[in-house]
């Protein structure tokens, strides 16, 4: 657990997360030859906060980004000069994509005021954001494996929820850092996903005989907790595939497909979002479906 002086939750000797934050579940594991971080947090003091806990453990060796969200990946920035940024190439091409419908910076700044007033006074502007962002040192396509002391850090390409999503297994300590292919407790985004890999890539991280899943968002798990992720995905796609095979338009399709009082609350600081999500959720499976033809094919 974690003590009155720190931001992080304890999962074995080696391995700390934080579970409580608004953004993702960033997490940091110490190895006798430094610390590798996985993901950073979104708000900026506890992105500071993070890095001077790390490195109380040492020099960062490598930060390793499981995903392109912006949740996961706007707190590097603060971590310039911490070690070599690793990211899959699917992941590199659109990382913090500032020509993206949506700046993601922009979007950032939403959680400052409610959830870290304080970030506020240590936030550049978004040109000397950009310019200084460390977006990735080391590059690599299908899986990549880093050794760091007597730690093996097992980076996954397990796409799904993200083209360039990543799975990082540390099998010294039992713990497999799964990014957004696991919501645990709390709804899940689908939006511009593929469910299909999503499913295979619950399947890949199946295999690992791991103690410990620290889940994108919301408390740590066991391998169990894999079945109810996969469930909710193939809950979500029958639902709209019966909608598509129905006739259902997009519109109907999204008011009346919704899981807002079965799969838990929106993860910290965004209760604010369930409607978004429910609604999201229900469009871009229409809109997949819908252009398949798969759900007529049923």
């Amino acid at each position: 657990m974690a003590t009155a002086t720190s931001m992080m939750e304890r999962v074995t000797p080696n391995v700390f997360t934080t579970t409580r934050l608004r953004g993702c579940n960033p997490s940091f594991v110490t190895t006798g030859d430094g610390v590798v971080v996985i993901d950073t947090p979104q708000l900026p003091t506890r992105a500071v906060a993070m890095r001077e806990e790390a490195e109380r453990h040492g020099p960062i060796r490598y930060l390793i980004n499981t995903e392109n969200h912006v949740d996961h990946i706007f707190g590097n920035w603060w971590f310039r000069g911490a070690g070599e940024v690793v990211n899959h190439q699917a992941l590199f091409d659109i990382f913090m994509d500032p020509k993206a419908a949506l700046d993601p910076f922009t979007y950032a700044l939403e959680a400052i005021p409610t959830d870290d007033p304080d970030g506020a006074s240590i936030l550049p502007e978004r040109d000397d954001y950009y310019a200084a962002l460390p977006r990735g040192t080391v590059v690599f396509t299908g899986d990549l494996m880093l050794k760091v002391g007597e730690h093996t850090f097992h980076c996954l390409w397990t796409p799904g929820h993200t083209p360039g999503q990543l799975a990082v297994h540390v099998p010294e300590e039992r713990v497999v850092f799964t990014g957004d292919t696991i919501f645990s407790g709390v709804q899940t985004w689908l939006m511009t996903s593929n469910v299909d890999q999503w499913l295979e890539a619950l399947e890949r991280i199946r295999q690992l005989d791991v103690d410990h899943v620290v889940p994108g968002h919301g408390p740590v798990v066991t391998l169990d907790y894999l079945g109810v992720q996969r469930a909710v995905l193939l809950r979500w796609k029958a639902a709209v595939a019966d909608a598509v095979a129905k006739g259902w338009s997009r519109e109907e399709t999204i008011r009346r497909v919704r899981f807002d009082d079965e799969f838990g609350p929106v993860d910290v600081g965004q209760a604010y979002m369930m409607d978004h999500i429910q609604n999201q959720n229900a469009a871009s499976l229409w809109d997949k479906l819908t252009a398949t033809g798969y759900a007529k094919g049923r």
